[in-house]
């Protein structure tokens, strides 16, 4: 075991040195969009209350609706960005990812020590992101649960980290990368029930849009910020299994990647 966990740190080594030398560029460019999002959506819509459920039975302002999707975007942005990013220049320009692919180490060592970056980045930003939100709304200290809020956070970190490694293994260029992003990333972004409740939608656009794991990684987060809102808002517990069985299915698609030498 602690064998598996010595590789683990010996292929995430390097990224975290990275991150350590560049800790407040990565901070600042972490928090800037999250940022002009709430100052956007929160504050410059003014919208009036949300309706959590779509039947009128809770309603909660819009800025307190906003901020556990900031932060469920947040995890996606940092998790992804940080893992694709890295792991794309390293693949394509430097290809140090095939001299360490020819290392005495073990795929899921591979897979997991690729995903620390982004995760601890994404847990930092994630943590910056929530004293803000807390600093505007105090009453997520009153509302939240913080267990199922931090297993939230950590699923999610860790599944957009695998997320953008099966996009860093999958292109084979830059532009794929740009391609990607455009097509996936942008527009969970934006439709994916962080800025407004799927429950507004229609019944068929709400399933496409449960299709994408951000809307189960919003609900998950948001249910677990909101919980002492009301007595009737019980926590997806469906949703966070959605969001383990993508883990499953991204983990088992880069371990395929890494073992057929696909990259």
């Amino acid at each position: 075991m602690m064998s598996f966990f010595s590789e683990v740190y010996a292929v995430a080594w390097s990224d975290l040195r990275f991150m350590r030398h560049n800790i407040l560029q990565i901070m600042v460019s972490s928090l800037m969009l999250p940022i002009l999002y709430l100052l956007a959506f929160g504050y410059g819509l003014k919208a009036g209350d949300v309706d959590l459920f779509g039947d009128g039975s809770v309603m909660v302002p819009y800025l307190t609706f906003v901020i556990p999707g900031i932060i469920a975007l947040t995890s996606l942005s940092s998790s992804f960005n940080s893992t694709a990013t890295r792991m794309n220049v390293q693949r394509l320009y430097y290809r140090s990812f095939d001299e360490m692919m020819m290392c005495p180490l073990s795929n899921t060592a591979i897979i997991i020590g690729k995903t620390i970056l982004g995760m601890v980045r994404a847990l930092i930003s994630v943590t910056l992101m929530f004293c803000i939100g807390c600093a505007l709304e105090p009453d997520f200290l009153t509302w939240m649960n913080p267990g199922l809020f931090v297993l939230s956070v950590a699923l999610c970190c860790f599944l957009f980290g695998l997320l953008g490694e099966t996009a860093a293994l999958m292109v084979r260029s830059h532009s794929g990368m740009s391609l990607f992003t455009s097509l996936v990333i942008t527009p969970m972004t934006f439709l994916c029930g962080t800025f407004f409740s799927v429950q507004a939608l229609p019944a068929a656009f709400q399933w496409i849009l449960y299709v994408f794991p951000l809307t189960e990684a919003s609900l998950c987060i948001r249910g677990s910020a909101l919980m002492g809102v009301s007595d009737a808002y019980a926590f997806p517990f469906w949703a966070l299994g959605v969001i383990v069985a993508y883990i499953v299915v991204l983990f088992s698609i880069d371990m395929y990647l890494i073992k057929n030498r696909k990259v």
